[in-house]
């Protein structure tokens, strides 16, 4: 009988443990299993959303001697009114350039706003490093100003005439050379065509 007994105990512990790995321990298994497919789900790079439409714009550089502004063709995001494809240009305007290029605005400034007229005036709302970065001078305050109202009125046949705001704030002049109390027409005077 001691044998039966052992065999019956035996079974029943085998039973209990089957019993038990089958339930409990499968399904803290199978969770636990979950719980890192989900997280390594969640780290997985998310798929890109569709491509941005962009606009191939006309932006302005200093030329290589210093002497004049030099036009570049830029890919720039699209935007679906005038105010927000004269946002874009002017961002793209402010980035820092791609090497041999140099910009005519001082680095650092940043697009506070923009507005536009139905008369096509845009006003274009810089920050105010735009005249505490500046480094003087008649020639490099000419590039600052025309490389914003260029880049806006070649690009933009709906604006006419750009003014430069500081803060949003009317501002006489950036350095003391070029007079912003009005909004400015397109001057492709200081513009050549680069020869290389």
């Amino acid at each position: 009988m001691n044998r039966r007994a052992a065999a019956i105990a035996a079974i029943l512990v085998f039973a209990l443990i089957a019993t038990w790995t089958l339930f409990v321990g499968l399904h803290k298994w199978y969770a636990g299993r979950r719980t890192q497919e989900v997280a390594e789900a969640g780290a997985t790079p998310a798929t890109p959303g569709p491509p941005v439409r962009k606009i191939t714009a006309t932006l302005f550089y200093v030329a290589e001697d210093g002497m004049a502004l030099v036009p570049a063709q830029r890919e720039v995001p699209f935007g679906a009114t005038v105010a927000e494809q004269a946002r874009a240009i002017v961002e793209a305007q402010l980035a820092a350039p791609q090497a041999p290029q140099v910009s005519a605005i001082p680095a650092g400034v940043t697009l506070r706003d923009v507005f536009i007229t139905e008369r096509g005036d845009a006003f274009v709302d810089l920050s105010s490093d735009v005249t505490s970065r500046h480094p003087g001078g008649s020639l490099d305050e000419i590039f600052t100003v025309y490389t914003i109202v260029n880049a806006l009125t070649v690009n933009l046949p709906a604006i006419t005439k750009v003014q430069i705001l500081v803060d949003g704030k009317e501002v006489d002049t950036l350095a003391g050379h070029v007079d912003l109390r009005h909004p400015l027409a397109k001057s492709l005077e200081w513009v050549v065509h680069d020869t290389q």
